[in-house]
């Protein structure tokens, strides 16, 4: 008689992202158990079908102790193999594992190399250390320091070091613009070179140095000034050589995500750098070449979906009021006919229909708070540089 062998258990984490809810599916269909875990109480992606289990954690930013202990025990109980993060609790996470090593596989990197990519300044001097060209970027920790570079301020674009979602970036500001900045070197800011061109996204992962999945893609909308929801693939050698080589260069194992710009003169330069997942992941949907990529580091792994992707939701919410104030209503309604919905997949309909709960969870929360639904969104997850990662 056959002995039935029980499938591997992976834990994605974060799963009140799209992200979390694709890996789901993808490692479902590899034949994996999956675990999801994270704060609100009706994430999006607990709805799903693929779904073994959720675990409600505390929040990492607020209670890193509890949260350092809840994720140690789930480990345990539920026989993880395998964590995948996908925002920023992989911070917390990568603190955790350097200091208790729990016995499952995290896939990220060191906290050390996590925090050096996430920095907005410290990823631009580690592009320099590694030969690759990057735009003229200065640490700003004082007002003496914004008052050195007051004058150029209309060549520049500002924002905090620690930072997410384009969140108080200020482009090209007029000089008094920025009496209202208050950097310091806890809270450092920093002034980058405006570059004109064409703003991609990409969504990669590697193991021990080697890229084994890259996917290029622009955003068409918005939600205000930062996150995009609205997807278009894109194929640029340049970026992909520019991955390539830092991936090599920092032994980078996880996942992997750059915002650059391509140039006029067709030249491809990072701004700044995302250590977790993004949505260029929606453009993969292989689950056993996907799987294997992660949890084994075998092969490579291609892009497989060619339309663009989008949340029609939030699509609506905020690429319809975009248009609407640039007059493209026309090309809206068009873009919109031209899209899958990312959250659509065989046999799994419930998260679309959960996503109007998980939207009440954060309206909710950032009612409570007074703060942008976007913030609100990421209020428990942030992390602002090494102070927060103390376990």
């Amino acid at each position: 008689m056959p002995v039935s062998i029980p499938p591997r258990s992976v834990l994605i984490t974060g799963a009140r992202a799209p992200v979390a809810l694709h890996l789901a599916r993808l490692f479902h269909g590899a034949g994996w158990r999956v675990v999801l875990a994270d704060t609100p109480a009706s994430p999006l992606s607990a709805a799903s079908s693929t779904c073994a289990s959720y675990v409600r954690l505390p929040p990492p930013r607020f209670e890193p102790q509890r949260y350092g202990d809840a994720v140690e025990a789930l480990v345990k109980r539920e026989g993880i193999a395998l964590v995948l993060p996908t925002c920023e609790e992989v911070f917390y996470l990568a603190a955790i594992w350097r200091e208790r090593r729990p016995t499952a596989k995290l896939f990220a990197p060191d906290i050390d190399l996590l925090g050096r990519a996430h920095n907005k300044f410290d990823f631009i001097e580690l592009c320099n250390d590694l030969g690759l060209a990057a735009p003229q970027t200065t640490l700003i920790k004082s007002r003496a320091d914004l008052a050195a570079i007051r004058g150029s301020a209309p060549k520049l674009v500002f924002k905090p070091a620690w930072s997410r979602f384009a969140s108080r970036v200020l482009l090209r500001p007029q000089p008094e613009q920025l009496d209202a900045l208050a950097p310091t070197p806890q809270a450092p800011w920093v002034a980058q070179e405006f570059l004109e061109g064409e703003e991609l996204s990409v969504y990669a992962i590697a193991n021990g140095g080697r890229l084994q999945a890259f996917s290029l893609y622009r955003s068409v909308y918005r939600a205000g000034k930062g996150a995009g929801i609205y997807f278009v693939p894109v194929e640029n050698g340049a970026a992909k050589a520019f991955v390539t080589r830092f991936a090599a260069g920092t032994g980078w194992t996880g996942q992997l995500s750059f915002d650059l710009i391509r140039r006029p003169d067709g030249t491809v330069l990072p701004l700044e750098c995302n250590p977790r997942a993004t949505s260029g992941l929606h453009f993969f949907r292989n689950p056993q070449a996907f799987a294997a990529a992660i949890a084994a580091g075998d092969g490579t792994v291609e892009p497989d979906v060619l339309r663009p992707q989008t949340v029609r939701l939030a699509l609506w919410l905020y690429g319809l009021p975009a248009a609407l104030r640039a007059g493209q209503i026309s090309g809206f309604l068009r873009n919109l006919k031209d899209a899958d919905e990312l959250l659509d997949w065989p046999d799994d309909p419930a998260p679309k229909r959960a996503q109007w709960r998980a939207l009440g969870e954060i309206v909710a929360l950032a009612l409570r708070h007074r703060i942008s639904l976007q913030r609100a969104s990421t209020r428990d997850i942030e992390w602002d540089g090494p102070d927060q990662s103390s376990m």
